[in-house]
């Protein structure tokens, strides 16, 4: 922590010094850490600082070393400090962010300064889920997709998640699956095409979200891949990744029917002037499309994933038939 840093968390947090509590994560590929500072003085007794600074070579845990994915992981920071900046403001309580104090670029180095949401009442970290906390993020999503539907998502990514095809031309290459692979762009189109669109968290994972003791409360972090999108795609990923594959096909209709309820009572006190009906409709047609376009990457990134399973395969043959039938698309 250079001292310049070092100043402008002082100064945005009205605190008198700083002490490093520890580190909570070391950022993906080596681009930085996360990391809990006890403040002295002032208003706050610790903040979160993101701290990102690009590695003079870059070094991916997969082996893979490319302009594509520097350039990815640079803009993604770039458009976290843009939603931070422009857009957290519009998020509320029913879809709870850290409140950011302070954002710097420096050169080859990124500083966000953030709420602990450890000392706001979200220390509870989850690595499985019951219930309560499946319908606490899946309220959260459906506030959060209500919050900006129909917005343009300037300085953000124009199309969100970070598994998107176009900024993933290395894993469509190394994809065996050629069915899949030829259906890739039209996938994409077909998502890209529905009417309703809104922001995405991008990354709508368990570990990114933070609960409450009760695990009745959460809220999110980490908005990197943020961006305009069909709802689903944050749907789809967030259940396969906190649910087996049994247990996602069981539970199918009742997850998206919980979180369907949450979107029609958060778009109705938006007083959004959107036909909820016709939503619906095409967002339910569009889950298993969303589930298919991230199982394309996963298949190409990682083959041998766990969450590639059978629920998975019979999801994205049936989009694919329905492609190569002309029933869809």
């Amino acid at each position: 922590m250079n001292n310049y840093f070092r100043e402008i968390i002082l100064n945005s947090t009205g605190a008198t010094d700083l002490f490093e509590i520890g580190i909570i994560q070391e950022l993906w590929s080596g681009y930085g850490q996360i990391i809990r500072y006890g403040l002295v003085g002032g208003e706050f007794e610790s903040v979160v600082v993101k701290h990102v600074k690009f590695p003079s070579q870059l070094d991916h845990p997969r082996g893979w070393n490319s302009d594509i994915s520097h350039e990815r992981k640079v803009k993604s920071y770039n458009v976290e400090c843009a939603f931070y900046e422009q857009w957290s403001s519009r998020c509320h309580e029913k879809c709870r962010i850290p409140k950011c104090f302070a954002l710097e670029k420096q050169d080859d180095e990124f500083l966000m300064v953030l709420e602990d949401l450890n000392s706001s009442g979200f220390a509870e970290r989850c690595f499985s889920v019951g219930q309560s906390e499946i319908e606490a993020c899946l309220s959260w999503l459906a506030n959060f997709h209500a919050t900006f539907l129909g917005e343009k998502p300037n300085d953000l990514w124009e199309i969100g998640t970070y598994w998107h095809l176009d900024t993933r031309p290395e894993e469509l290459e190394d994809l065996s699956d050629m069915r899949l692979k030829r259906a890739a762009s039209k996938i994409d189109e077909i998502l890209n095409n529905s009417p309703f669109q809104t922001f995405l968290h991008g990354d709508a994972k368990l570990a990114n979200f933070c609960f409450s003791s009760c695990g009745s409360e959460v809220a999110a972090v980490d908005f990197q891949y943020i961006g305009g999108g069909c709802g689903m795609k944050d749907v789809a990923y967030f259940i396969g990744s906190c649910l087996n594959e049994n247990d996602s096909e069981r539970h199918e209709k009742w997850l998206l029917d919980y979180y369907f309820n949450c979107l029609k009572a958060a778009i109705k006190r938006h007083n959004c002037d959107v036909d909820f009906v016709k939503l619906e409709e095409n967002w339910r047609s569009l889950f298993p499309v969303a589930w298919t376009d991230f199982h394309r990457f996963l298949k190409g990134w990682s083959p041998g994933h766990w969450k590639i399973n059978t629920y998975s395969e019979r999801l994205s043959q049936e989009i694919l038939e329905k492609i190569e039938t002309g029933k869809l698309g």
